[in-house]
């Protein structure tokens, strides 16, 4: 979403060379970023997980939405210029429509995750005790989240 950019404007510009790791799995920066051009890869244990290189696009949302450690690390593939937003909660709450892109971004992600593990299940099943573990990760993703607290 590109118009994610307009949002940013008046804000500085910073740019990483390839190889830099913008954001570090474990860390708890609170930064959130917004590429303005080049690649980057999303690595978790060291195995991609994904490739960004749509200008206006956000990461480190979980982290700061979530108040916790990176889930992931954010490297660049390539020269990137991105806006570094520290005061990220202020930016995310100054503007419904940056909010709402921000909802759509994390509904995606989960919806494809989802069914990511229900297409795992579906071919586990019946086939290893240890693959169990799939049903009960997806137990707690449809769990409401105050039936969790209480567990």
């Amino acid at each position: 979403m590109s118009d994610i950019l307009d949002y940013c404007k008046g804000r500085d510009v910073q740019t990483f060379r390839a190889g830099h790791v913008l954001i570090r799995e474990g860390g708890q920066e609170g930064k959130l970023f917004v590429l303005v051009d080049g690649q980057v890869e999303v690595l978790r244990k060291d195995t991609q997980v994904s490739y960004i290189d749509e200008p206006g696009s956000i990461f480190g949302e979980m982290a700061v939405l979530l108040d916790m450690p990176s889930s992931a690390t954010v490297k660049a593939l390539s020269t990137v210029k991105a806006y570094v937003i520290d005061d990220a909660l202020s930016f995310l709450g100054s503007q419904p429509e940056i909010a709402l892109y921000v909802g759509t971004l994390l509904a995606r992600r989960l919806y494809y995750t989802t069914s990511y593990l229900v297409d795992l299940q579906q071919q586990s099943q019946g086939k290893r005790e240890d693959l169990d573990l799939v049903d009960k990760i997806l137990a707690q993703l449809v769990e409401p989240d105050d039936k969790r607290k209480k567990n």
